[in-house]
């Protein structure tokens, strides 16, 4: 194994400098701001997500204190992680140097990927998670120790506090079972022992929602109402087809771990990887979802290319090319290598009205800053009492979790909001003199206060359209029952 090390430490230096170079750039997405914010209010679960981005949020904290680039190292690595297990795969389903390379490259080349290991969302930890755990089912068939076993549990456990989508994973799993060595593995009482610590490791989660009413329900039915209902089957198979180089490796794996005599005694992974892409296609899941499964298969297609050229292994590094050079070009699309003057060239965005619609990504990742200055000085324009009796209310998560996060190094009071968990956080001081209004609009905030004086309407060029145009007031004299206000939004807080 160390002759292939040396070609497996340089794909992973390619990989984190090119992420490195994208995680300092612009600034922080919406959703890492609400994933820091819940770091915030460490739990056992949250009404959106798991556990555990909340714990690797405070873990970044205490490391780098909410830098940009210290939060984003997080995914980075877990990227890095996944490409290296999924050279250590090929290596493990028999492969020689050439597939281990192929295998690098096929990371390297899929798209989607910079991105995912970009962001700091649970994603980037759910592909990680699925990926060791195929890791450790193949060394278990490999060696038929019982450690690798136990390790599948500890995988599936942590991977489930992590994102719920690790369930359709160990459905695949446990399908592919029955085919393996006819089921004898449902004999073996390791298995179960497995199952058993997966689930302490995600019983306290379980806890946690039957205690809130089950909140994932809330949130998947939202969810399937305002995003998954619109996916539509037809889509989910086309999305992967936008990358044909990489899509073209991934058939490659299904039909090498399918069919291929070289790669026979791993037929139950091949299955377990079909029960799991065709669940998500049935269930209109997002497409971003079964990208946890490519690094896997992809070890298995490079395997199977290289044994096709096993005598003439040109033709494998020839595929690696093909698969990585005609993808690297599209990179800044994905993670923002460029700095945005120069990837606005790049993209051919042409300014409109004063402004560049960028992707939904990069958009989401402009106007934070500038609204947290805004509020700042607004909120220093008061009185020391009235600062003392002040509530910073924002219209959604992104608005709220920049003030939290951001606003950490202005001393502002933390603020409220009631969308998503920062429902679950509170209202704050009911009693407030002053609000501080962000983002929302004009019948809003005229239904809750009776003075309310607008100070400015927020634009920025790169915004996304929604933080585009959006209002910032100063609100006094409540009229309603705050309390009763804020209860009462219980059921639309997913709106």
């Amino acid at each position: 194994m160390k002759k292939y090390w040396p070609i497996i430490v340089i794909l992973s230096i390619v990989k984190l400098s090119i992420q490195w170079l994208g995680n300092r750039n612009y600034g922080f997405h919406r959703d890492e701001l609400l994933h820091l914010s819940a770091s915030e209010h460490l739990d056992w679960g949250f009404m959106e997500f798991p556990p555990l981005i909340a714990f690797f949020g405070k873990l970044s904290y205490w490391l780098f204190d909410y830098s940009l680039l210290g939060v984003r190292l997080f995914p980075t690595l877990a990227g890095v992680a996944i490409l290296i297990l999924c050279c250590l795969m090929a290596k493990e389903l028999k492969g020689s140097w050439p597939a281990i390379l192929l295998s690098g490259l096929c990371i390297l080349a899929f798209l989607p990927f910079y991105r995912n290991h970009t962001l700091f969302q649970p994603v980037a930890f759910d592909q990680l998670f699925w990926t060791l755990g195929f890791y450790f089912l193949i060394k278990y068939m490999n060696s038929k120790h019982t450690k690798f076993l136990l390790l599948l549990g500890v995988t599936l456990g942590l991977g489930v506090l992590n994102k719920y989508t690790m369930l359709v994973w160990a459905f695949g799993v446990l399908v592919s079972l029955f085919f393996y060595e006819k089921g004898r593995l449902f004999k073996n009482k390791w298995l179960y022992i497995s199952g058993l610590i997966a689930l302490l490791i995600f019983l306290p989660n379980i806890i946690w929602q039957l205690q809130h009413d089950i909140p994932l329900l809330r949130h998947l039915a939202a969810l399937n109402d305002n995003q998954l209902d619109e996916i539509g089957y037809a889509p989910f198979i086309l999305d992967q087809l936008e990358m044909i180089p990489t899509f073209i490796m991934f058939c490659c794996g299904f039909i090498g771990l399918l069919f291929s005599k070289y790669l026979k005694a791993y037929k139950s992974v091949g299955i377990a990887a079909i029960v799991i892409f065709l669940t998500m296609w049935i269930l209109k899941a997002k497409t971003y979802y079964v990208f946890a499964l490519y690094p896997v298969v992809f070890a298995a297609g490079a395997v199977f290319v290289s044994n096709l050229f096993k005598k003439r292994p040109v033709f494998t590094y020839l595929t690696a090319a093909s698969v990585f050079i005609p993808m690297a070009f599209f990179i800044p699309d994905l993670t923002p290598i460029l700095p945005i003057e120069k990837y606005v060239a790049y993209a051919g965005i042409e300014e409109k009205d004063g402004r560049f619609e960028l992707t939904g990504d990069y958009a989401d990742m402009f106007g934070w800053e500038e609204q947290v200055r805004l509020v700042d000085s607004v909120y220093n324009s008061l009185s020391p009492t009235e600062q003392k009796n002040c509530v910073l209310w924002a219209e959604n998560y992104g608005e709220a979790g920049a003030l939290k996060i951001l606003g950490k190094k202005y001393n502002l009071p933390n603020p409220i909001s009631r969308h998503g968990s920062f429902w679950t956080w509170g209202y704050g001081n009911k009693d407030a003199e002053v609000w501080i209004s962000l983002g929302n609009e004009t019948p809003s905030v005229a239904y809750v206060f009776e003075e309310v004086e607008l100070v400015k309407i927020i634009t920025h060029q790169y915004a996304i359209g929604e933080e585009n145009g959006i209002p910032l007031y100063i609100c006094r004299k409540p009229k309603i029952d705050i309390e009763k206000w804020w209860d009462d939004y219980e059921a639309h807080i997913f709106d």
